[in-house]
């Protein structure tokens, strides 16, 4: 998700190089008892109680679902106390990296980007909670997001919440074009270029969006990178994956007027009318969908404030699935966090026994009501019943996370698909671009 330069990885690789030899017993921490016998043979300081900290990142775990896991943790641990911590998605990965090495500030417990837990888990920056899968929930939890928070087989960071993307768009302009929903990829294609005009986008997607670019990849059967052991490969070159870059070259030429150089665009407000009543500038965007609150007619809240009504009016605004080659639906990009314990934390146990907190039923329900994806599948039901909650639920499903490689996360801090998707956004030729930047790929996702 976020972005870790190749230094921050570096200095993160080495910081726990450093660190692992056999810890010295931490110091002692107030209100905490230690015992000879018990500290040798754990490695960890025994408490009585003892205060962990949990780093959640960004505001979106909503106030409630923090005052909850404060509460509940105090009540399940007697003498113990939970402090939560908001880090900035911007900061994070910087803070992780000087913190996490150092047991005597590491936070407990972390929630981190799903695309930046590789680099973390790869170094050893976690706790093996393999021995815990099963009872956090196992099979059931989303397994794209699993992956990525897993090394040779053993479990460091478990989902936490999802959220998926989808099509929004507006059906009064596709039936005034006598346009219908797509039911394949290739279709979707046809469908947008027909909407686009010379002031409106048939389908609005900035030439270096590659997040929302690799669904095509995904869908027609590509992979951004395999691995063999713990050798990682760039296959851009791959003829699925270079069929699926040509497809996205198709529809982003033929439809979308945004230029090759825009990434992170705020899609939402080109499919809105503006202010002044005017025509919006795109009939379809992709999005996750939180998207939807940013969209819709224009209304006061209880707090006096404009915003928009959510796509309150379904003639105007509606969504659909991205559909597959054949049908179906594509696998898109799927956007979210994991969650980890720290290696360096003090309190193990009392950080498993928050783990337990956040993936109890209770809690994973009060994801979803507050419109995050639970990580648990099981209980996917409390997003809703409604179209959001479907679709959401229906492309999560299908969803693929980028390869899970240590160098993954200074691949983005260096903007490399982003210069990639520009360029071919500008038409340049798909087949000799994917072996070029497939060489430049390679001994960076092996962190060379």
């Amino acid at each position: 998700m976020k972005r870790l330069s190749a230094i921050l990885a570096a200095t993160l690789a080495l910081a726990f190089t450093a660190c692992s030899s056999t810890p010295e017993a931490p110091p002692t921490t107030p209100g905490t008892t230690t015992t000879a016998a018990t500290a040798e043979t754990s490695g960890t300081e025994p408490q009585d109680s003892a205060e962990i900290t949990l780093w959640v990142a960004g505001a979106d775990t909503p106030q409630l679902l923090r005052d909850y896991l404060t509460d509940t943790f105090a009540a399940e641990n007697p003498g113990s106390t939970l402090r939560i911590e908001e880090q900035s998605w911007g900061d994070l990965v910087t803070k992780l990296t000087t913190a996490l090495p150092d047991a005597a500030n590491t936070p407990d417990v972390v929630e981190i980007g799903n695309t930046q837990a590789p680099t973390f888990t790869t170094v050893g920056a976690f706790l093996d909670i393999t021995d815990m899968y099963d009872e956090l929930g196992g099979a059931d939890l989303l397994k794209s997001f699993v992956d990525v928070g897993a090394v040779d087989g053993k479990n460091y960071a478990l989902p936490y919440y999802f959220g998926s993307r989808y099509m929004f768009y507006r059906p009064d302009i596709w039936q005034a074009a006598g346009v219908e929903v797509p039911g394949t990829l290739g279709e979707f294609t046809d469908a947008a270029s027909k909407l686009t005009t010379d002031t409106m986008s048939g389908f609005a997607m900035g030439g270096q969006d590659w997040r929302n670019g690799i669904s095509w990849v995904f869908a027609n059967g590509g992979e951004l990178a395999t691995a063999s052991g713990t050798e990682w490969t760039s296959t851009l070159a791959d003829p699925k994956t270079v069929q699926g870059l040509e497809m996205w070259q198709q529809v982003v030429q033929a439809a979308s007027k945004l230029p090759a150089t825009e990434r992170d665009v705020a899609y939402w407000d080109f499919l809105n009318d503006g202010a002044d009543g005017a025509a919006p500038a795109a009939a379809t965007i992709m999005a996750p969908g939180w998207a939807r609150w940013s969209i819709g007619d224009l209304t006061t809240n209880e707090a006096g404030d404009e915003v928009r009504d959510g796509m309150a009016d379904d003639a105007k605004y509606d969504i659909f699935a991205l559909p597959g080659v054949d049908g179906g639906v594509a696998p898109v990009f799927a956007g979210g966090s994991n969650i980890a314990i720290s290696a360096k934390s003090q309190h193990p146990e009392l950080a498993k026994n928050l783990m337990r907190i956040i993936f109890s039923e209770e809690y994973q329900r009060m994801l979803g009501e507050n419109g995050l994806g639970p990580a648990n599948r099981k209980y996917t039901d409390s997003l809703g019943t409604d179209k959001f909650a479907q679709t959401m639920i229906e492309t999560a499903e299908n969803s693929k996370l980028t390869p899970a490689a240590p160098g993954w996360a200074a691949i983005e801090g260096a903007f490399v698909y982003e210069e990639l998707f520009q360029k071919i956004a500008e038409g340049g030729d798909v087949a000799a671009l994917a072996a070029e930047y497939d060489a430049k790929l390679t001994p960076m996702l092996n962190g060379g």
